[in-house]
């Protein structure tokens, strides 16, 4: 029941305060919570790696983690940070392409894991509950366009030292 080796239970007040829970009643939180695994990393621990894929989207409880990609020679480049609230594993999770970069901790981390095919089970008996889930999934992925186009104008306008503003 929505728990990893370690004995954590999801709780439906933990689905409530992420953002899966934005439009859900108890009810389709305590069964999202059920479908759910916890999730706990310590520091430096990876939650993705580059280039391997899986169906699970993850959402942050508690923590911060970063999303690297390596830059060659060993190093790698910070592209986001990842606190309270945040999602990840968009991707992977709608359709299950291989992650574009790696996620790892830089402080203990609480997370919470739906697989695709958990909630997918839930399409018979519950297709509203599906329904908003995937609602709040396409919310964040939106959310992280749009911050990602005001980085590239940001950038653009650097480089290029226009409006002013360098």
């Amino acid at each position: 029941m929505g728990s990893d080796t370690d004995g954590v239970i999801v709780s439906a007040r933990s689905i409530r305060e992420s953002p899966l829970g934005l439009d859900l009643t108890e009810g389709q939180c305590q069964i999202i919570a059920d479908a759910a695994s916890a999730i706990c990393l310590d520091v430096g621990a990876r939650l993705l790696e580059e280039g391997h894929s899986d169906d699970t989207l993850y959402m942050v409880l508690s923590g911060s983690l970063e999303v690297v990609k390596p830059t060659g020679g060993g190093d790698s480049v910070t592209l986001q940070l990842l606190h309270s609230g945040d999602m990840a594993g968009i991707l992977g999770f709608v359709d299950g392409v291989p992650h574009s970069a790696g996620i790892r901790a830089l402080t203990q981390c609480e997370l919470i894991g739906l697989s695709r095919h958990d909630l997918e089970g839930l399409i018979g008996q519950h297709p509203e509950l599906v329904y908003q889930v995937m609602r709040a999934v396409v919310r964040a992925a939106h959310r992280i366009l749009g911050k990602m186009n005001t980085q590239f104008v940001e950038m653009s306008n650097y480089i290029s030292k226009q409006h002013g503003r360098y």
